[in-house]
């Protein structure tokens, strides 16, 4: 098997951890005979200091002809400054966007050999097995209107939530999906008491 990967370094950690994934990546590849075609790119503060643009058009082109994208962090106290269209994050959002990612997969597993290392008493922690399904293309992340308004000190900030149906569907079609593939359960947890 072939497969295209665009690397996204990223800012801070993100390039010794993509690095790390990367070789992980080619020894699998060598194990099971597959091939990598591998290309780097810049996002968030690595292209805002080389090109000013959180999100370039190579990049976004390089990860929309790719097979995968392997993305490190972004951000950093450097660019809290920056207008929000131009900090690091914006490129990320827009790159979710554009590819269509619209669902996190965060698992939390407790190894029996790291049970004594949770923060979590051993028996809590044991048997720990859940998968956190999370939306990331609606509410807040996209909502309009956004601003803030007023003088320090008397400044007023408006978020605006909004998700279509379409995108309550999805995620919980993704949650079920996954749910028949574990044990078979699943808990959907929002903020009803406080949202239409």
């Amino acid at each position: 098997m072939f497969l295209k990967l665009t690397i996204l370094p990223g800012d801070g950690i993100g390039p010794e951890v993509t690095d790390e994934a990367v070789r992980v990546l080619e020894v699998i590849a060598e194990t099971f005979g597959h091939q990598l075609g591998l290309g780097r790119k810049n996002i968030g503060g690595a292209a805002l200091v080389s090109g000013n643009d959180p999100l370039p058009a190579d990049t976004l082109q390089a990860c929309l002809s790719s097979g995968a994208v392997l993305l490190g962090a972004v951000g950093g106290p450097a660019f809290d400054e920056y207008p929000r269209h131009l900090r690091p994050e914006a490129g990320l959002l827009r790159l979710r966007k554009e590819l269509g990612a619209f669902a996190n997969l965060r698992p939390a597993v407790c190894f029996p050999a790291l049970q004594e290392s949770s923060p979590l008493r051993p028996d809590v922690a044991k048997g720990t097995d859940i998968l956190i399904v999370r939306e990331l293309l609606g509410g807040l992340y996209f909502g309009e209107p956004r601003s803030i308004q007023g003088s320090d000190g008397s400044r007023l900030a408006t978020n605006t939530m909004t998700y279509g149906e379409a995108e309550i569907a999805r995620i919980a079609r993704m949650g079920f999906d996954l749910a028949r593939t574990r044990r078979r359960k699943l808990v959907s947890v929002d903020k009803a008491n406080v949202l239409e």
